[in-house]
């Protein structure tokens, strides 16, 4: 009893499949969903792409509690920025005020992240913050739970200059594949495309994607199956 009561007192961990993906004219970045609290899932459709400007994303994962808190204050202070310089922020602005949270509270935070988004300079661009607060320029990047599963396929599919179709294609599946191994990772597949016309949110339900590696495929939970069935007249 201890223990379940442990489990369900722990911090809420994304224990998580993050994916930034430069396309030949944008960005594409994807997540699952499952959000756990020790061994239960808290949350199987939290989103975990959240918005920072209007041209500027990020994938969050670690700890739920300590990436919502680094996205409020880039944000706000993004927020800020815009409003004296007149001019969206740009994506290496925007991933800086990441890195700069990141690395001076590295000693508190446990949580990676990665910052996508396009700007009128330097077009589309992915950085990957890492636990620590490190800084990188990736033409793509994974993080989370997911990835160690990921950098053998993205070491073969990966190619430059890929468009806007193969980009999406690539993160939907390289998430399904993931969720596949990682017992951390489930639910629905969410990516974010961001280009010179803007964002474009895309929702993938668990039923839709892939099956891989002798995967069950999805049944009717007892639920819904009796949520579902006109209930049997009474007879005396």
């Amino acid at each position: 009893m201890d223990a379940i009561s442990g489990d369900l007192n722990a911090p809420h961990s994304m224990g998580t499949t993050i994916i930034g993906v430069t396309y030949d004219g944008g960005v594409v970045l994807g997540a699952d969903s499952r959000t756990s609290t020790g061994m239960y899932v808290a949350n199987r459709a939290s989103d975990k792409i959240t918005q920072l400007t209007d041209n500027v994303y990020i994938c969050r994962s670690g700890s739920a509690a300590d990436s919502q808190i680094v996205s409020d204050y880039v944000r706000y202070y993004l927020h800020q920025h815009t409003i004296q310089l007149g001019q969206p922020a740009t994506v290496k602005v925007a991933a800086n005020l990441v890195r700069l949270i990141a690395y001076n509270n590295k000693n508190m935070l446990q949580t990676g992240l990665i910052v996508g988004g396009w700007d009128k300079y330097e077009g589309g661009k992915i950085y990957g913050i890492p636990l620590g607060g490190t800084i990188l320029e990736l033409p793509f990047t994974i993080g989370g739970s997911g990835s160690s599963y990921l950098y053998g396929f993205f070491d073969q599919v990966w190619k430059e200059g890929m468009t806007q179709d193969e980009a999406e294609k690539l993160v939907v599946k390289a998430v399904s594949l993931a969720i596949a191994r990682d017992g951390a990772s489930g639910g629905v597949v969410r990516t974010v495309t961001i280009n010179k016309d803007g964002a474009t949110r895309k929702f993938y339900p668990g039923e839709s994607l892939p099956l891989w590696h002798e995967e069950l495929e999805a049944k009717d939970s007892l639920l819904d199956i009796l949520s579902a069935a006109s209930p049997e007249p009474m007879v005396s």
